[in-house]
């Protein structure tokens, strides 16, 4: 399973793979890692492939994912800002455990409005790489990370049902 996002550090949207311990579910609460002072998150939106696919145009991309669900994606902004000034991989910053809050998985027609976002995604993945069943793949939802402190709750409701709730610990 590949876990590819298209988000926004600095301002510049960048493709950046996760690992799959970097999920979290479940309602599970997100500890903030001892490497990290600086601890940001960009509200997400997570598309989950249900088959195979490659160099995917846009227009065909819903035929490729079944379902979406809310997300955060955590990144350690100190460390971040250091691997950028010093030429170092960002893996540290982006990859760690944990650091893909994923919410409740809903039918695709639920999230209309995010279609065309998505399939843009997908379309940009699957050019440089093969997509696969159960690979997930997420859009940042704005360009400015927000803060993450101790005791902060993040959360995603859609028609006044919450699909998303995270606790930072």
């Amino acid at each position: 399973m590949k876990i590819v996002g298209l988000t926004y550090y600095f301002g510049e949207q960048e493709m950046v793979l996760k690992c799959d311990s970097c999920l979290l579910n479940g309602r599970k609460p997100m500890f903030i890692p001892d490497s990290t002072k600086d601890l940001r998150f960009l509200p997400v939106v997570i598309a989950r492939i249900s088959r195979l696919g490659k160099n995917i145009e846009a227009r065909f991309a819903d035929r490729y994912y079944d379902a979406i669900a809310p997300g955060a994606d955590f990144v350690a902004y100190d460390r971040l800002s250091e691997a950028r000034k010093e030429g170092k991989s960002w893996t540290q910053a982006t990859g760690f455990d944990y650091s893909l809050a994923i919410g409740e998985w809903c039918p695709k027609e639920d999230y209309a409005e995010w279609r065309d976002a998505l399939d843009e995604a997908i379309s940009k993945v699957s050019e440089t790489m093969t997509i696969r069943q159960g690979d997930l793949i997420y859009l940042a939802t704005g360009k400015t990370p927000h803060c993450a402190a101790k005791e902060d709750i993040i959360r995603a409701e859609r028609n006044g049902e919450e699909k998303l709730y995270c606790k930072i610990k």
